[in-house]
């Protein structure tokens, strides 16, 4: 399972404090069926906890998921900083979802290379 965030994600997570290990053990507990809500077109939104604290205080995430095969952090939120998304928002992130999981490794990597994905190791 690979794991990435765009280039956006990568900088608010940083600033927000939200580490890789944390978006690896998001993609964990969805591989195991604890998805906060399947929003349809492989869009997922997950909460994820920040630095020690519960998920309750922690940052919604949004990524685009397929099963066994890759996952893409593409937008985060505190909880207090908006409810949820508009539907075209979530239009939008459909269309994001069908584009960047027809990606072949080829343009993974080129993706890569110019910094607009940042593959998210596993440290453990």
């Amino acid at each position: 399972m690979r794991i990435f965030k765009n280039k956006a994600f990568s900088k608010w997570a940083a600033r927000e404090g939200l580490e890789d290990k944390a978006l690896h053990a998001a993609v964990d507990e969805i591989q195991r069926g604890l998805v906060d809500a399947d929003l349809g077109g492989h869009v997922m939104k997950k909460r994820v906890a920040l630095g020690g604290r519960g998920k309750s205080s922690g940052v919604r995430t949004l990524l685009v998921y397929q099963m066994g095969y890759k996952a893409f952090f593409v937008y985060g939120f505190a909880k207090s900083a908006r409810g949820n998304i508009s539907a075209d928002e979530l239009r939008a992130l459909k269309y994001l979802a069908k584009e960047l999981l027809g990606y072949s490794d080829k343009v993974l990597k080129q993706a890569i290379e110019y910094g607009e994905l940042i593959e998210v190791e596993n440290d453990g």
